[in-house]
């Protein structure tokens, strides 16, 4: 089992920065893939962000591309998100997940998740 616990969520204008960091424990990650989901109100979870642990093989979603940027530290086994030029819309709880596998981008893909963090960003 891999426990997941996300940090960094927080409240920022519009345009500002955020850093979401998400430690994982329980298993080696050696052939997983980490990825990033986030859920407004009112909406069902959708796919932001996944990395290949290993092969560090990176894909996100067309309407976070060119402004989020996911990455992982080996050592510290913790997979980041850096989130820039935020707008109203990426306001959700972001959560954190991971599966034994190739990418994927669809929430019932993955096995383990994280308890969620708020990003609220303001107009």
């Amino acid at each position: 089992q891999v426990q997941l616990t996300e940090s960094g969520g927080g409240l920022v204008q519009a345009g500002g920065s955020l850093r979401l960091s998400c430690a994982a424990s329980g298993r080696t990650l050696t052939f997983y893939t980490m990825a990033w989901f986030r859920q407004a109100p009112g909406k069902e979870r959708e796919f932001v962000s996944a990395i290949r642990w290993t092969w560090d093989n990176r894909v996100y979603a067309d309407s976070v591309k060119g402004r989020f940027t996911i990455s992982r530290d080996v050592a510290k086994n913790t997979i980041y998100l850096q989130m820039n030029s935020l707008k109203p819309e990426d306001t959700a709880i972001y959560y954190c997940t991971s599966r034994l596998g190739d990418m994927a981008t669809i929430a019932s893909a993955y096995v383990y998740w994280g308890q969620g963090t708020q990003v609220t960003v303001s107009s």
